[in-house]
C-alpha cells in the first residue's frame, strides 16, 4: 500500500512525513523529488499475539509513505503540475492533502493568508483541471486512431474516457464515479489525480486544539461531494513526540488533550478509504499481520500469503482474535465452538486468525 502526501509549500507536509517516519532530524527544506519511507502499521492485537506465542519474529503490516514535492504557485496563482510530481503520484493508492491551518508570521503562506477550506478547494480544482486536460487530449488522440486502426481496445476505451470527462465537467472528482473492473483496468496506466482515494489532514498549532473539532465538522459539511475523510493533526507537537520515550509521549499527549497520534490517524484513515483490513497468522516462527481488501474470501487471503496457497487451497482454520483472547487457546476455542473450518468462499473478517490447509 502506497500513500502520497500532497500539499502547497509551507503546509507542514515534510514535518508530518518526518513524524510518520519517526525521524525528527530530517530537513524540512523544499525537495524536487519524492522521498519515501516504509512505516510499520502498529497493531496492539499483533503485539498481544506475539506475547502469547513468543515467536522468533513479529512481522507488522507496512505502508509506504511518499513525501511528494511541494506544489509551487505560479505568478497567475495556478499550480504547476510537473512530470516529476506525476511520476511520484502515479503508483500511490491514495493521496493525503496536507493543509495548513496554523499561523506563523515567519513562514509565509503561498496565498498570503490561512484558509484551509480555500486551499482544499484550490487543490481539488487544480487536480480536476489536470485530469480534464489529460482526458480531452486522450479522447482526441483515440478518435484519430480509431479511424485507421481495428484495435478493439481503442473502441472500448473511448466511451470510458467520455464517461470520465463528462463527470469531471460536472466539477466532480473521479473518485466519486462508478467504474467497473474493466473500466478501471482501461484507466490504470494513466496518471489521473482525482481517481485516487483521498484523505485530508489539516495541520494546526497548539493554540487551536480547543477549536479543531468544530472546524473539522464545518469542513466535512462543506466538502461532502469530495468523498474525502478529514482529520486534524499537530505537526510541531508530534515532531516533539518523536524525541520522547513511549511513556513520556503518553504524558505529553494527555497534557495537550491529544488522544491519538498523527501516525495512527493517517494509517486508520488509509485503511478506511482504501477498504482494507487485517488478518493474522501465528506460530513459533512468526506472528504476522496481513493486509487485505474487505470482502476477500479465505482463498484470496491465502493467495496473499503465497500463490500456491491460493491454487492448492483446501480449507482455512479460523478463529477471531477476540474469541482467542477470551478463551485463551485454540483447544479451548474448539471446545467453545469459536474455532471453525471454513471453505474458499468464507469472507475473512478484520482480526481473524487463519491457518491455511493446502495440498
Amino acid at each position: 500500500m502506497q500513500i502520497g502526501l500532497v500539499g502547497l509549500q509551507h503546509s507542514g507536509k515534510t514535518t508530518l512525513f518526518n513524524t510518520l517516519s519517526k525521524n525528527s532530524s530530517n530537513p524540512t527544506a523544499v525537495k524536487e523529488e519524492a522521498a519515501v519511507e516504509v512505516v510499520k502499521v502498529p497493531d496492539e492485537r499483533l503485539n498481544h499475539l506475539t506475547q502469547i506465542f513468543n515467536p522468533l519474529k513479529q512481522v507488522n503490516a507496512t505502508i509506504e509513505i511518499f513525501d511528494l514535492p511541494g506544489l509551487k504557485m505560479s505568478d497567475d496563482n495556478k499550480v504547476k503540475i510537473t512530470n516529476i510530481f506525476l511520476n511520484g503520484v502515479k503508483n500511490n493508492d491514495a493521496l493525503f492533502y496536507i493543509i495548513r491551518g496554523f499561523k506563523d508570521d515567519t513562514i509565509m503562506h503561498p496565498m498570503e493568508s490561512i484558509n484551509p477550506l480555500r486551499d482544499i478547494e484550490f487543490l481539488e480544482t487544480e487536480f480536476l483541471l489536470s485530469d480534464m486536460a489529460f482526458l480531452e487530449s486522450r479522447l482526441e488522440k483515440l478518435k484519430k486512431e480509431v479511424l485507421k486502426s481495428k484495435d478493439e481496445k481503442i473502441k472500448k476505451e473511448i466511451p470510458v474516457i467520455e464517461k470520465c470527462l463528462f463527470h469531471c465537467e460536472k466539477e466532480l472528482p473521479l473518485r466519486t464515479i462508478h467504474l467497473d473492473e474493466n473500466e478501471l483496468k482501461l484507466l490504470s496506466g494513466y496518471q489521473l489525480l482525482t481517481i485516487k482515494q483521498l484523505g485530508i489532514a489539516i495541520n494546526y498549532d497548539e493554540d487551536s486544539i480547543s477549536t479543531v473539532d468544530g472546524d473539522i465538522a464545518q469542513f466535512k459539511s462543506k466538502l461532502e461531494k469530495s468523498n474525502a475523510t478529514i482529520i486534524p493533526f499537530f505537526a510541531k507537537i508530534e515532531l516533539e513526540l518523536c524525541r520522547m520515550s513511549e511513556e513520556d509521549q503518553s504524558v505529553f499527549m494527555k497534557d495537550y488533550g491529544i488522544n491519538e497520534s498523527a501516525l495512527s490517524k493517517i494509517l486508520k484513515t488509509s485503511y478506511q478509504i482504501l477498504g482494507l483490513h487485517s488478518f493474522f497468522t501465528v506460530g513459533e516462527d512468526e506472528c504476522r499481520a496481513w493486509t487485505i481488501k474487505k470482502n476477500y474470501t479465505a482463498q484470496q487471503a491465502a493467495g496473499v500469503i503465497h500463490t500456491d496457497f491460493f491454487n492448492k487451497f483446501i480449507r482455512a482454520e479460523a478463529v477471531h482474535y477476540d474469541d482467542f483472547v477470551k478463551h485463551g487457546s485454540f483447544n479451548k476455542c474448539k471446545e467453545a465452538g469459536a474455532w471453525r473450518l471454513e471453505g474458499k468462499e468464507y469472507i475473512v473478517k478484520d482480526g481473524d486468525i487463519l491457518n491455511i490447509r493446502h495440498s
